[in-house]
C-alpha cells in the first residue's frame, strides 16, 4: 500500500489480463486460495474459483475478461474477477464473477475501490451474482447495480 495526498492509504491495484501479468508472488492457485478463504461465508469451491480465474484469463472468443488485484507487501488484500460472457443485449457482456477482500482490510472502502475500478476497466454491461443476505448486495446498490431478474437454476 501507499500513501496519498490525504495520508490515506491507498492499494496499489494491479490489473492482469492473461496468466503471464501476475504480480510477482501470486499465481492462479494461490489468488483461488485467497479467495475461497476471504469469500466466506459465500465462497465457491477452491476448484471452481480456479476454473473461473482461469476461464476469466484464457477462453477462447471471449478475450477481455481481467483480474484487479489489490497487494500489500506481495500478498493479495482485495481482488476481483471479471469474465466476459461473449454475449450482448440480451446477456451483459461482462460477468462480475468474484469479488473480496481479506477480513482485515473490510469496512476500508477497498471493495468499493476495486468495483469502481471493474466498471471502468470492463466494456460493456455488468452482472453479478448476489446472494440475498450477503452484506455486499448493499455495495452493488449504492454503485448502480439494479435486481431486475430473480435468477433460476434447474441443477442436474
Amino acid at each position: 500500500m501507499r500513501q496519498d495526498s490525504n495520508h490515506s492509504r491507498v492499494p496499489d491495484i494491479r490489473v492482469v489480463r492473461s496468466l503471464e501479468e501476475f504480480p510477482p508472488g501470486i499465481n492462479v492457485a494461490g489468488l483461488a486460495k485467497f479467495l475461497h478463504h476471504a469469500l466466506k461465508p459465500f465462497e465457491d469451491s477452491l476448484e471452481d474459483i480456479e476454473r473461473g480465474i482461469m476461464d476469466c484469463l484464457t477462453a477462447k472468443g471471449r478475450r477481455g475478461g481481467f483480474l484487479l488485484i489489490a497487494r500489500s507487501r506481495r500478498k493479495p488484500v482485495a481482488a476481483l474477477v471479471m469474465q466476459r460472457t461473449g454475449m450482448q443485449g440480451y446477456v451483459p457482456e461482462n460477468l462480475l464473477l468474484f469479488v473480496a477482500v481479506a477480513p482485515e482490510q473490510r469496512n476500508r472502502g477497498l471493495g468499493r475501490l476495486l468495483v469502481e475500478r471493474a466498471v471502468q476497466e470492463a466494456r460493456g454491461d455488468i452482472k453479478l451474482h448476489v446472494e440475498y443476505d450477503n452484506p455486499a448486495r448493499r455495495l452493488y446498490e449504492r454503485l448502480g447495480f439494479t435486481s431486475k431478474y430473480a435468477e433460476m437454476r434447474y441443477v442436474k
